[in-house]
């Protein structure tokens, strides 16, 4: 290891943030990383610990894994990295992760959770790490990767990849790193799922997206753009002119209110309303869902719910409230959420932070129902909603709570329910008959996808398993790779 005991010299200092008065007043990219000296004392506190829980990915009993899913061997190239040899760090970094740009910058840092310094100190910086290392080899060169083998033309698998979010790309990119020829599809007029249009600018510059898109490219890979793989015609020349097809299409199936005037005009899927954002970003047009001057309600208190926020008060929301069903999480850890558990506790990320500097209050509002989405000509003008106690560890409404919140834009981040039937059905996947509507594979964690025909299918990412994280998705897109080739290969 690098340096003994530099995690008893040196605190855990990471990245900056732009302050809020000027970051609302763009889309541009929020974090400002540490300088390279100042990163590489962060890299030291690696303690290169005998058992290294920051790169295990298992459950410890929470719904969340807690380590890398990818399995990233983080004390090595955070060794790598404090010694300035970053050339060496980003070949070990490559071994695992084929994205260190996308989720240096917007995993949630699970290994930082499992890292056996954060037991009683401040974590190891690794997902900075991860990006400076990163940023370091992609400053170097327009392709830091050695090219791989290939086979000879015609002769090698040819896989269309349906969908090109993390799941998709990290499968294409495998399959073409082992050889076979490679199809990508994507319905939207750019390549990149949730990483082009479901993460804002500001967390994941789109720039950054398009550079690797390109990468791809210039590998061989075949990159399709509006192409609908929900369409007959379409998927029956997949099916005819590919030897594999894998089905990478995410879990786009958003969950919606049930309650009544939940159809009223300026009620909006937070997918959406992200999605013409950035859209309006990359044109450089206004977009056709804005929140300016208006009352924004946002139901929902995760990822996508912060993203919702910090958009809205980009565009110029005269108020910005967050409504979450749960109860407030504890400051800190309670017994029963012990490390290396995924830690449930409060945490204020950037939209909340933004919120409160500008209107003077957390925008959030704990253990709140949805009752009924109020309107005035056909269009939303508030929220009637009630407090719940969780005391007994259900909901319960509160009597003489209910209350109107006014809203005149209401947008939904409640989580998805599942991938969208349309694409999976063309390709004649079956799915299960419950709400979440996943694909059935052949046998339990396989990604051979069951079909009525003999072209094989698989299912790979959120498709295949439903709603998860950029990471998550990464991994398994990887995995299904290494399915395919075993088959073809």
């Amino acid at each position: 290891m690098g340096r003994p005991g530099a995690h008893l010299e040196f605190n855990r200092q990471e990245h900056d943030m732009r302050v809020a008065p000027e970051s609302v007043r763009d889309f541009g990219e929020l974090a400002v990383p540490l300088q390279e000296e100042a990163q590489r004392l962060q890299a030291s506190r690696c303690m290169y610990c005998g058992v290294a829980f920051c790169q295990t990915g298992a459950s410890f009993g929470n719904a969340r894994p807690s380590g890398c899913p990818l399995h990233n061997l983080i004390p090595e190239w955070n060794d790598l990295a404090y010694r300035g040899l970053w050339d060496d760090a980003f070949g070990r970094l490559s071994l695992t992760n084929p994205f260190p740009e996308f989720t240096g910058r917007v995993c949630p840092a699970l290994c930082e959770a499992a890292c056996n310094l954060g037991l009683h100190d401040g974590a190891t910086t690794i997902r900075d790490n991860e990006r400076a290392i990163s940023d370091h080899a992609w400053s170097e060169s327009d392709d830091p990767y050695p090219t791989p083998l290939t086979r000879s033309g015609a002769k090698a698998p040819h896989v269309a990849v349906v969908g090109s979010g993390p799941a998709g790309l990290a499968c294409t990119w495998e399959l073409a790193h082992l050889g076979m020829r490679v199809t990508l599809v994507e319905r939207d007029d750019r390549a990149g799922g949730l990483l082009m249009y479901g993460i804002p600018n500001m967390k994941l510059p789109k720039d950054v997206v398009e550079r690797r898109v390109e990468l791809m490219r210039s590998r061989g890979v075949d990159v399709l753009c509006n192409v609908d793989a929900s369409e007959r015609t379409i998927t029956e020349k997949l099916l005819a002119d590919h030897d594999a097809i894998v089905v990478a299409t995410g879990a786009r199936s958003a969950r919606r209110l049930s309650v009544p005037g939940a159809d009223l005009t300026g009620v909006v899927l937070a997918v959406d309303y992200l999605t013409a954002a950035t859209w309006a970003l990359l044109k450089g047009v206004e977009p056709n869902v804005s929140a300016s001057g208006l009352d924004v309600v946002v139901i929902g208190g995760g990822d996508t719910g912060t993203d919702c926020v910090a958009t809205a008060l980009r565009q110029g929301a005269a108020t910005v409230t967050q409504l979450e069903f749960l109860p407030e999480p504890p400051a800190r850890r309670l017994e029963g959420n012990a490390w290396p558990e995924w830690p449930n506790i409060r945490k204020d990320d950037y939209g909340q932070l933004e919120a409160t500097v500008l209107h003077g209050r957390d925008p959030r509002q704990w253990a709140i129902d949805t009752l009924e989405v109020l309107g005035n000509e056909g269009r939303v003008s508030g929220l009637r909603v009630a407090s719940l106690d969780w005391a007994s560890g259900r909901p319960e409404r509160i009597g003489g709570s209910e209350r109107v919140i006014p809203a005149d834009l209401v947008l939904l981040a409640m989580g998805f329910a599942g991938p969208e039937r349309g694409p999976l059905e063309a390709l004649g996947v079956s799915c299960s008959d419950d709400a979440r509507g996943l694909p059935q594979v052949v046998t339990s964690g396989s990604h051979r996808a069951i079909t009525d025909h003999d072209v094989p299918v698989f299912v790979a990412g959120d498709c295949r398993s439903g709603s998860s994280l950029v990471v998550s998705a990464i991994a398994d897109g990887l995995a299904c790779a290494a399915e395919v080739a075993r088959q073809l290969v």
